[in-house]
């Protein structure tokens, strides 16, 4: 039988698997492997850990925002009832404060009515007065008098009218 090429090429590959399986290299290989697939396990398993506490924290902070939220709509609330309290509040003083500066000002009026009618009391008094010091001093007949009186009847009224005007 002749050995050929093949022959050697077939021996060569058993001795090369045979080495191979004497310096343990598929063990190695597995080994390598293995340690490859835990460390991508461990990588996973620190992911979904990681993933966890980060949705923990999107909980957390969007409660944290619904709360805040919520607390802003009450203080809103809050701000405009006071406002509207304030608003009828400061209406009522406006109102209380109309009041009383219109009654002030009737209580002024009344005061310079019953002012300018003493003033028409005593101008009308002073005119008499001297009608009849005018008289007396005259000393004059009764027609005399009478159209004196007249005449002085007539200053009172035309006085009396640009008073009261």
């Amino acid at each position: 039988m002749a050995i050929d090429a093949s022959f050697w090429v077939a021996i060569s590959f058993i001795i090369f698997i045979g080495a191979l399986i004497y310096l343990k290299v598929p063990q190695k290989i597995n080994e390598v492997l293995n340690k490859l697939i835990s460390d991508i396990k461990n990588e996973l398993d620190e992911s979904e850990k990681l993933r966890s506490e980060a949705k923990t924290l999107l909980d957390n902070a969007q409660s944290k925002l619904n709360s805040a939220e919520n607390k802003s709509k009450d203080i809103l609330a809050q701000s405009k009832k006071e406002s509207e309290s304030l608003i009828i509040e400061i209406n009522d003083k406006f109102h209380k404060t109309a009041e009383l500066k219109k009654s002030l000002a009737e209580s002024k009026i009344a005061q310079m009515k019953e002012a300018a009618i003493k003033e028409i009391k005593d101008t009308s008094i002073r005119i008499a007065v001297d009608s009849v010091k005018k008289i007396i001093t005259t000393s004059v007949d009764k027609s005399k008098l009478d159209n004196l009186f007249s005449k002085d009847l007539e200053e009172t009224k035309a006085v009396l009218k640009k008073i009261n005007s």
